[in-house]
């Protein structure tokens, strides 16, 4: 990617089809300005008399590839963008930029102007999506912004959601951008929540593989709950992938013993999508640093995928804590992996340390499990592990809350 030097409705997705779309948006056009709804677009700009513009069922793009239309765009880019002449010049060589009046992309940059795009965000747009220039608004711009609108999206969410992924605004509209966002709605059941996810992750809008591998997990029996916990994980990149590879990656995990239907599995697919195979053995190696064995390392996967999507320095902290301060087998946590998974100085730390005072005072089984009590519910925590004791709860509870309160005080950052 060129860097710019700046000069200056149902959740069952059974029977799903892509839907043919209607355009539900007028483009009323006046002699002066072109005016949307007042709730909805913003007028992109005036048309001054003395200039003529072509109404948008006659615009014309020059498809001119002479060095005078080139020449035209690297000038249009230093003048009015403040790029750089070298960096304006490769550009436009880089993506065949051409075009030989300022019509065309004056219109187009004081629409994204006048709907709420800055200066610095246009300059940061235009060299990844540098297309909008000489793109007919009316078909390629326009409509996307009325269909975001429709969905409730405000005009600052489209902001934030171009300026973080441009290329959202390449897809064809009827036929990419409708149904995929039909396909997440019908998962996530809402506009606001289908919105928020794709300004989170614009990916999954941008990405033509998104759809597909949707339907490739439904089609092998994956819950709807599943992938929609996949959408709502903000940095899941879990659907980019190839269509080979993710039903490799299915086959994989039904061979582990993984059911689609089970809640586990779309984790489990999130783990080895997104886990290389360099960082997976380097994790793997963490584990078996403590006493682990590989088995212990499947056995802990399988009950539990999210480990795998622990970070190193986690797992280290967390079997230091649990091995070397406790004097706990690490093993233990191959059949508890969900302990992992929760805060060390605000949920591990607190709840082991009244866990290591009932077994100092004896009244701990020694057949109970050392990872229960973690990962149990707050009140039944307090009610199993504090309040049955009744000579010692005062105690306990106050040795739990200052552990909480030391957690959520303390100036350096918890681990999560």
């Amino acid at each position: 990617m060129l860097q710019q030097p700046f000069s200056s409705s149902s959740s069952s997705l059974s029977g799903f089809r892509y839907k043919p779309f209607s355009p539900f948006y007028p483009l009323q056009i006046k002699s002066i300005s072109f005016n949307f709804n007042s709730n909805h677009l913003t007028s992109p700009l005036i048309i001054h008399h003395h200039h003529h513009y072509p109404s948008p069922c006659s615009l014309h793009f020059t498809t001119n590839t002479s060095d005078s239309s080139t020449s035209f765009a690297v000038s249009y880019l230093i003048n009015t963008l403040d790029f750089t002449p070298a960096f304006a010049s490769k550009l436009c060589s880089t993506y065949n930029i051409r075009f030989k009046t300022a019509q065309n992309p004056d219109f187009v940059l004081n629409f994204l102007r006048n709907n709420g795009f800055s200066e610095t965000q246009l300059r940061y747009i235009i060299p990844k999506a540098p297309w909008l220039l000489s793109c007919d608004p009316f078909t390629r711009v326009i409509p996307k912004f009325e269909f975001f609108l429709s969905k409730g999206a405000s005009k600052s969410d489209i902001v934030k959601l171009v300026c973080s992924h441009p290329t959202v605004l390449a897809p064809s509209l009827e036929n990419h951008i409708v149904p995929t966002y039909e396909l997440l709605y019908r998962l996530l059941q809402s506009d606001k929540e289908t919105i928020g996810v794709i300004i989170h992750n614009p990916y999954l809008l941008a990405n033509f593989r998104v759809p597909h591998n949707i339907t490739l997990l439904v089609e092998n029996g994956v819950k709807d709950s599943a992938i929609r916990r996949m959408l709502l994980r903000t940095y899941s990149r879990a659907l980019d992938a190839k269509k080979t590879y993710m039903l490799k990656l299915v086959k994989e995990l039904k061979d582990l013993g993984f059911n689609p239907s089970g809640a586990t599995f779309g984790v489990a697919l999130e783990a080895k999508q997104t886990v290389n195979k360099r960082l997976w053995k380097e994790k793997v190696d963490a584990f078996k640093k403590w006493g682990w064995s590989d088995e212990d390392v499947m056995e802990a996967f399988r009950r539990k995928p999210h480990c795998m999507l622990t970070s190193i320095d986690k797992i280290n902290l967390v079997m230091s804590f649990w091995v070397d301060q406790l004097g706990w087998d690490a093993r233990a946590l191959a059949k508890g992996p969900a302990v992992l998974s929760n805060s060390l100085e605000k949920r591990i730390i607190p709840r082991a340390s009244v866990v290591q005072f009932l077994r100092k005072k004896g009244l701990w089984k020694k057949t109970a499990s050392l990872t229960s009590p973690i990962i149990v519910t707050e009140k039944l925590f307090l009610d199993t592990y504090i309040n049955r004791y009744k000579e010692e709860s005062s105690y306990l509870l106050k040795m739990y809350e200052e552990k909480l309160n030391l957690a959520y005080t303390t100036d350096k950052s918890c681990i999560r």
